[in-house]
């Protein structure tokens, strides 16, 4: 069977790889983004020309995303897995994030991909089968100092899926987590800034350690062939190959270290959870109905 695939945030350089990738393994694929025939036009031209379906969504905003997943499933022919990559970073000391800077983020990496799931879900849920793969981070399970609000919107994204994960199951739909590590992409380069600048100065020279910090981050992605951006499309193209019942439910994609630790939390965590599910007796919601 031919994969029909929804992939959002299409236009980023991680959104371009896993397109690409899922094309060149023979699925019909649906990418969307925001602005195809302005902005990221040069985006929605090349993906095109490499096979993929361009649809407009934008994820912040319902109407676009109900009409957006309606083409999107007349245009492929249906959808069997909805990969939510859309996605937007942020970088400084956590004071100086505004209601706003917090409210946008949000709206973007935890509202946005409830917005999708929820238009794609009724169909899912009728055919009794489907996929939705969450692309979270490994600071979506730790935290590190001046990533605050990026981090708590990937925790936050991590039990949204999780809860889809038990209250899906019984309909054949499968919710799953991706965490790469940092890549060196054009994410970097799209981080939003705190609003509030007029409070750096009372924090004095610590406004200059989150700055370094960031540098020496950037250092290290660069100088480290080994994180590659590919291996995070390539654990995606793993992931739905894999059989329906059989998939991971997370999935670490890192070479810089981290990811070997965050793969002893998740076993943990997943038997912390399997146990407390038992003794609640239900347990078999942690198991997907085929």
């Amino acid at each position: 069977m031919t994969n029909k695939i929804l992939v959002t945030g299409a236009n980023g350089e991680l959104g371009k790889l896993t397109v690409k990738k899922l094309l060149n393994d023979g699925c019909i694929v649906v990418a969307s983004m925001r602005d195809p025939e302005g902005r990221n036009k040069s985006s929605a031209n090349e993906l095109q020309s490499a096979g993929a379906n361009i649809v407009e969504i934008d994820v912040t905003d319902d109407s676009s995303v109900i009409q957006g997943i309606t083409i999107a499933i007349e245009t492929a022919g249906g959808l069997d897995v909805v990969v939510n990559n859309a996605g937007i970073g942020a970088f400084g000391i956590q004071e100086t994030f505004t209601d706003e800077d917090w409210k946008k983020l949000f709206d973007v990496n935890v509202f946005g991909v409830q917005r999708i799931n929820r238009a794609i879900l009724p169909y899912m849920r009728e055919r009794k089968s489907g996929l939705l793969i969450h692309i979270s981070s490994l600071i979506g399970r730790m935290v590190l100092p001046f990533w605050g609000p990026y981090s708590a919107s990937k925790w936050a994204l991590e039990a949204l899926a999780e809860t889809y994960r038990v209250e899906l199951s019984k309909y054949g739909i499968e919710s799953c987590i991706i965490e790469p590590g940092a890549y060196p992409t054009t994410f970097f380069e799209g981080l939003m800034e705190p609003d509030d600048q007029s409070r750096n100065h009372s924090y004095g020279d610590f406004d200059q350690v989150a700055k370094a910090f960031f540098n020496d981050f950037g250092n290290a992605l660069d100088s480290n062939a080994e994180q590659n951006s590919q291996n995070v499309a390539d654990a995606i193209s793993i992931l739905i190959n894999t059989p329906a019942g059989q998939r991971k439910f997370r999935t670490v994609v890192d070479q810089m270290g981290m990811g070997e630790h965050i793969e002893g939390y998740n076993n943990q965590h997943e038997q912390l959870t399997s146990e407390i599910f038992n003794t609640f007796g239900i347990k078999k919601m942690l198991k997907l109905s085929i």
